[in-house]
């Protein structure tokens, strides 16, 4: 396990910034000598200033796949929906020209459909070229909750499923989510998170403890040939 690198900018925008510039580099790096480039992304508020930021990079967009890191299983036209934001604020301008692939496909449950899923997020390819992570402030990143049904199976070193579905405690909807191998495996790792409160997170999961107490912890413990990048704001 190596130490995170933590990168400190003095306003979310200044973060959004060099958060977006940094993967656009990578992204345009695998276009180059892969011939295509593969990102994961996550929902929620905090990445807005990201997306937009990153959706006018100059870069063949054409030849890149995006992805959520996990989603609400709600349909794209909910205002919960992951999917919808992305498509606002991250899938437009240059950047409409990617493929994307979502985990929502209509049914009641997530169960219901999880081999269709787990078989679509198999053929994306190699690894992640980006992968770039949120966390609340109880300790969770992707839709890994705190002690949640299904947690086990997000992060297990070995899984051989691309994808798990969580039950989220006091939560009315189930979420779909990658497990730790794909996320882990990514070139280049990033956490954003952005006020003290998610700095005082970080910091205590540093500290160690539980995985299930603090889900991100799997995150911070994991091998890597390149370390875990942190990108925070106040």
């Amino acid at each position: 396990m190596s130490e995170p690198v933590f990168h400190r900018y003095e306003t979310r925008e200044a973060l959004a910034e060099a958060l977006a510039s940094g993967v656009a580099a990578v992204l345009a790096g695998a276009i180059a000598t892969e011939g295509s480039a593969r990102l994961a992304v996550s929902g929620g508020s905090t990445p807005r200033r990201f997306f937009e930021k990153l959706s006018v990079a100059e870069i063949d967009w054409s030849n890149v796949t995006v992805t959520l890191v996990d989603e609400r299983w709600v349909p794209e036209d909910s205002e919960r929906s992951n999917a919808a934001m992305l498509r606002r604020h991250l899938l437009t301008g240059p950047a409409a020209e990617a493929r994307f692939v979502p985990f929502y496909e209509p049914s009641a449950m997530p169960e219901e459909v999880f081999d269709t899923l787990n078989d679509r997020f198999h053929p994306i390819g190699r690894a992640f070229d980006a992968v770039i992570l949120g966390m609340g402030t109880d300790g969770h990143t992707a839709s890994w909750f705190p002690h949640a049904p299904g947690l086990d199976a997000c992060i297990d070193p070995a899984a051989q499923d691309t994808i798990a579905i969580v039950h989220p405690l006091g939560m009315d909807k189930p979420r779909v989510t990658l497990t730790l191998p794909p996320v882990v495996d990514a070139r280049f790792l990033a956490l954003h998170i952005e006020g003290a409160d998610k700095r005082a997170t970080f910091e205590a999961a540093s500290s160690g403890g539980p995985v299930a107490d603090m889900p991100v912890r799997a995150i911070l413990a994991a091998a890597r040939a390149e370390p875990l990048a942190v990108f925070w704001a106040p």
